[in-house]
């Protein structure tokens, strides 16, 4: 697909308007960066690490909500010891930090911390829409699993869809991320031929050094993805500066622009410890 300039840069700038970043509950150097960069109503997921406990991910979130932005806390399953403790952390988010949203998974940890080792039993368990969490987010995978079948993927991401609207939510999907946009593309016009039309999120890395993405990429499996950052020649002789999504980003900003019924709602940033400077890049590329 080829594209005028000026083409390219209003599709670009479209899916910009309404993207998301990551933070961890334990940085508040990112936290407080995202008060102070990021615009009223900017959404901001917090990652759950397996060590987080229900205080730190209630005092991320509150954070966040009077810093007048809007908290998407990641509540996963095998982290959560039992029913009980899910409400009482659902209740509190929504109590204590105004939370109405959030991404559901089901972890990667081996061994669950209790009874809980699925996000479909989060959906199905009616706790979400009774704390007034009346918008989730679930997890996909343009290039697989490392450790889960395609086939596998494919029926449990149903399923969850189902719930969701059996259950009154709001949904919409969150990409893993993905060096490379062909896979996405592959990936997004198969979940729309499966029936899944909600909106997606493309989960792109923020700026960040090629060894750390070549890293997370081996932790994540995207085999695809990061055999495109190895070929890279020019990364390579530059890694100074660091990778940048600005291609991923145009590619994928042109074949939304090209394809509407993809339904690229937006992009969601993985900032590996640099939210700062990834936010400003989005703010450099939005108004480039």
């Amino acid at each position: 697909m080829t594209f005028k300039a000026d083409g390219s840069k209003t599709a670009l700038a479209q899916v910009l308007k309404d993207y998301s970043a990551e933070v961890t509950a334990p940085d508040r150097k990112s936290l407080d960066a995202a008060a102070d960069l990021m615009d009223p109503g900017s959404r901001v997921y917090i990652a759950s690490l397996p060590t987080d406990t229900a205080d730190r991910l209630v005092s991320a979130a509150k954070h966040l909500t009077d810093a007048g932005l809007v908290p998407v806390p990641h509540i996963v399953a095998r982290n959560i010891e039992s029913l009980e403790a899910l409400e009482n952390l659902l209740k509190r988010l929504s109590s204590e930090a105004g939370v109405d949203r959030a991404l559901v998974l089901g972890g990667d940890r081996d061994k669950p911390a209790g009874s809980l080792d699925c996000s479909l039993q989060i959906i199905n368990s009616g706790l979400l829409e009774k704390y007034g969490i009346t918008k989730i987010a679930l997890g996909t995978y343009p290039e697989g699993h490392p450790r889960v079948a395609d086939e596998v993927l494919d029926q449990a991401l149903l399923d969850k869809v189902q719930a969701a609207r059996d259950h009154g939510l709001e949904c919409v999907l969150i990409s893993q991320v993905c060096f490379d946009p062909e896979p996405v593309v592959r990936h997004i016009r198969r979940l729309r031929a499966m029936g899944i039309k909600e909106r997606i999120r493309v989960g792109v890395a923020g700026p960040a050094k090629r060894t750390t993405l070549l890293k997370y990429a081996v932790i994540c499996g995207v085999g695809a993805s990061m055999r495109a950052l190895k070929e890279r020649q020019q990364l390579a002789k530059n890694l100074a500066s660091g990778e940048t999504p600005e291609k991923i980003l145009t590619a994928l900003s042109e074949a939304q622009a090209a394809e509407p019924s993809l339904n690229i709602w937006g992009i969601h940033f993985f900032t590996f410890a640099a939210f700062s400077g990834t936010i400003n890049f989005v703010k450099d590329m939005a108004t480039c």
